[in-house]
């Protein structure tokens, strides 16, 4: 079904159960209890999930399949932001047009990229287009002002033009919609103590993540997807047999620069603030460590390592020691402080520090990401259940 085999299938049903019901998903504990500190079904951090989700699947195209590894992926994120805020102020508050342009613009921008940066490989490849992320970074924050708007970034003023939109009144914010459907609005369903709040604007991204997982699968399997994995196996020995493989790295590079300037254009439509700061290299790392993290060269693993890397810096960061207090207060003193002493360093403000011990840990355990975690319990059941004896006791021989 829709050019799927059956296991691949299944794989995109789970994918769109997950977009689906994530606020049910994510918000598991009752407001007002000691867990609701770990419930994450509110709109900004479901919105980042999966425009991150997007951003790492883009890069796993051109990482996971090729093995050229890019340090300069947020450059085309802050390329399709910039072309999505420009489309707001001079068309349209519609995000249609925005994600289109984005995605458009980012493509032109990483074909360029793409055609000089690919003239070398291995740490060459990395460094040149680490560059070229810096420069970008540069010219957005201190060169091209007029442009990017500086240090202060751009934002929807009522001023703007706005060929397609009627005048706003003075003084009134400019909102992101969907023909009309703001991008903020939505609702509350209250069952019991739990609260679910559904967004607008999380769902427009979660069926555009759905869409991109849906395309990678098809990527992943294509004879295209052959070719770019033919290359990471031995690019060298693929150019001997006469097969040009530039096009296919290029071609590669570009489509995942597309989905980043997608996640861009999306992160405009869900906030319509556009700073230098996501072009800088730490963005660039951050995608590097999800596809990583979940498992690069794998269809849902770069998924799961934005989530993992988005809740983690949403929830684990805004862990205090006063809620360390709450937690331990039944515990007698000395050991209350003893455990928040050590617990301390690893949340609020030390989250990172709790990431790299994590991203450690899978890479010299794991290394297939979470991914292969995942196939290892779920091999564990599968032997539990499978008992190789036969009835009278003796055992089948192996052929």
């Amino acid at each position: 079904m829709l050019g799927l085999n059956k296991k691949d299938f299944g794989l995109l049903i789970i994918v769109v159960i997950l977009a689906l019901f994530a606020p049910f998903i994510l918000n598991p504990f009752p407001e007002g209890s000691a867990m609701a500190q770990f419930n994450a079904g509110y709109p900004d951090l479901m919105q980042r999930l999966v425009i991150f989700g997007i951003f790492a699947i883009g890069f796993n195209i051109l990482f996971g399949l090729t093995g050229y590894l890019s340090f300069g992926h947020a450059a085309f994120l802050g390329v399709g932001s910039y072309a999505a805020i420009w489309m707001m102020k001079l068309l349209t508050m519609n995000v249609i047009p925005a994600i289109v342009i984005s995605v458009v613009i980012a493509g032109l921008f990483s074909l360029l990229v793409g055609w000089i940066s690919l003239r070398r490989s291995g740490i060459y490849f990395s460094i040149l287009t680490l560059a070229f992320a810096q420069m970008s970074y540069a010219l957005a924050y201190s060169v091209l002002t007029p442009i990017t708007g500086g240090e202060t970034g751009l934002q929807p003023k009522y001023t703007d033009p706005r060929i397609l939109d009627g005048a706003v009144p003075q003084g009134q914010t400019p909102r992101a919609n969907l023909f009309g459907l703001e991008m903020n609005s939505g609702f509350q369903m209250n069952m019991g103590d739990w609260v679910f709040t559904f967004n607008a604007g999380y769902y427009l991204a979660a069926v555009l993540m759905v869409v991109a997982f849906y395309m990678s699968i098809r990527i992943f399997r294509s004879p295209f997807g052959m070719m770019l994995r033919a290359v990471k196996s031995n690019q060298q020995r693929l150019d001997y047999t006469g097969l040009n493989s530039k096009p296919y790295t290029l071609a590669a590079f570009v489509i995942s620069g597309m989905y980043a300037g997608l996640a861009g254009g999306l992160l405009v439509a869900m906030d319509t603030q556009v700073g230098a700061e996501r072009m800088f290299w730490t963005a660039s790392g951050e995608v590097v460590i999800m596809t990583i993290l979940g498992g690069a060269g794998t269809l849902i693993g770069p998924v799961l390592g934005a989530g993992l890397i988005k809740y983690m810096e949403n929830i684990v960061s805004k862990i205090n020691k006063g809620i360390l207090e709450q937690w331990f207060a039944f515990m007698p003193d000395g050991i209350e402080d003893l455990l928040i002493t050590l617990v301390y360093p690893f949340i609020g403000k030390g989250w990172h520090l709790t990431l790299g011990l994590v991203f450690m840990l899978v890479v010299i355990f794991l290394p297939g990401g979470l991914v292969e975690g995942g196939q290892r319990i779920a091999g564990m059941f599968r032997r539990k259940k499978s008992d190789p004896s036969t009835p009278d006791g003796k055992t089948t021989p192996a052929e």
